[in-house]
């Protein structure tokens, strides 16, 4: 029998709770998946962020969650950087790709950006890969010259194993 691919319903966006965390600690992991395909198992690897972490995110009200049919199927996590709002990640359970949920989170984030007087939103991310920074691109984001605190975030992920000479930043 083939495999039916996940429904959502409409989704929302909502804040996270503390109930969320071990389902977004679950996407993280299902979404690092397809770094196998290209080779980057190490990605695939690496643990989800701790509960702690969450809730560090979820207490500063930067955590948010697309929820559909009482399924949280994606989720965002943004800090502030350079006076911009920052995407420190998005992940997106496989099963519900392609309906725009990653899409969805992120033009909450813009939302939550222009409340509270931030001047754009930043990520940095894969150049190359389909759903890193190709992706990006066709959703409005622009390759900028690291600021000061991009180039902080980008030398510490090279200390977890994130090659620099691979990844760009990108603004909108």
């Amino acid at each position: 029998m083939p495999r039916r691919r996940a429904t959502l319903g409409r989704p929302m966006i909502r804040e996270a709770a503390a109930g969320d965390f071990e389902r977004l600690r679950e996407i993280e992991v299902l979404a690092g998946e397809v770094f196998r395909t290209v080779g980057m198992d190490f990605i695939a690897d690496m643990p989800p962020p701790p509960v702690e972490v969450l809730a560090e995110f979820t207490d500063a009200g930067r955590c948010w969650v697309a929820v559909g049919d009482g399924v949280v199927g994606g989720y965002l996590l943004a800090e502030v950087v350079d006076g911009c709002a920052h995407i420190a990640q998005v992940s997106v359970d496989p099963r519900f790709r392609g309906r725009r949920l990653g899409a969805r989170l992120i033009d909450h984030l813009d939302g939550w950006t222009r409340e509270h007087g931030l001047a754009a939103l930043t990520l940095a991310t894969y150049r190359d890969l389909a759903w890193n920074g190709v992706y990006y691109a066709k959703i409005g984001f622009g390759v900028v010259e690291p600021t000061p605190g991009l180039a902080e975030l980008v030398a510490r992920e090279a200390k977890l194993g994130l090659d620099p000479a691979l990844r760009v930043c990108m603004r909108r």
